[in-house]
């Protein structure tokens, strides 16, 4: 089993249904959901990735255990009991990366103390990764600092190289873009950018490696 620590919209969130739709899974309850007609494409492949880790941000990357779910909640419990709800500034849908993903309007403050609070204080519970799964990490290609992140915590977006990105395709090409983009504009409308805040840290566990990951619970931020 693998274990990650994510942002997920509320379930009260119009976000949460339309993204959901989209991905064609509810991360929820594991559902499979219709998703809107893309016509010319295959949108359940270009969802393909993304509908396997759910609609979600990433806050601290998966990782196994190497102690137990229990203490990893108990510490989870606590991070986000000294944690107060915050704004999060409207998301914006845009290329990343090659990617379509909706990205903080402007940077929060906020939301980096948090994500570098989740990286940190919850790392006791994270098992080393195996040289196998370093070697797919391409450290050939990473920064000097970004090695000697991968190497302290498992992984090399972290910290001041971390960004928010709720992730919505696969890569596409400049073509597939200039179409899928639009719809998949048209099809969230105007929640991206609504006024949201912060109210929770979402678990969410893999059971098996290529099973899908799913919330297995949202813990309320009551600092």
């Amino acid at each position: 089993m693998r274990v990650a620590l994510y942002w997920a919209p509320r379930l009260d969130d119009g976000l949460h249904r339309l993204g959901s739709s989209w991905l064609g899974r509810d991360a929820e309850t594991g559902a499979k959901l219709p998703q809107p007609a893309l016509p010319g494409f295959d949108i359940a492949e270009i969802t393909a990735d993304a509908r396997g880790y759910g609609l979600h941000a990433t806050l601290k990357p998966p990782f196994r255990l190497a102690t137990s779910w229990h203490a990893l909640r108990e510490d989870a419990m606590s991070l986000a009991a000294r944690t107060r709800p915050f704004a999060l500034p409207p998301l914006v849908l845009a290329e990343h990366h090659g990617f379509l993903a909706l990205l903080e309007s402007q940077a929060s403050p906020a939301l980096q103390a948090f994500c570098d609070d989740c990286v940190a204080a919850l790392d006791a519970h994270r098992a080393p990764p195996t040289e196998a799964e370093i070697a797919r990490r391409r450290p050939d290609r990473m920064t000097e600092r970004q090695r000697a992140l991968l190497a302290r915590w498992g992984y090399h977006y972290v910290f001041e190289e971390w960004w928010f990105h709720v992730t919505l395709s696969r890569r596409l090409t400049e073509a597939e873009r200039a179409v899928v983009q639009p719809a998949l504009a048209a099809h969230l409308g105007e929640a991206p950018a609504l006024p949201r805040r912060v109210t929770e840290l979402c678990l969410f566990t893999q059971a098996a490696s290529g099973a899908p990951f799913l919330v297995a619970e949202r813990l309320p931020l009551l600092g």
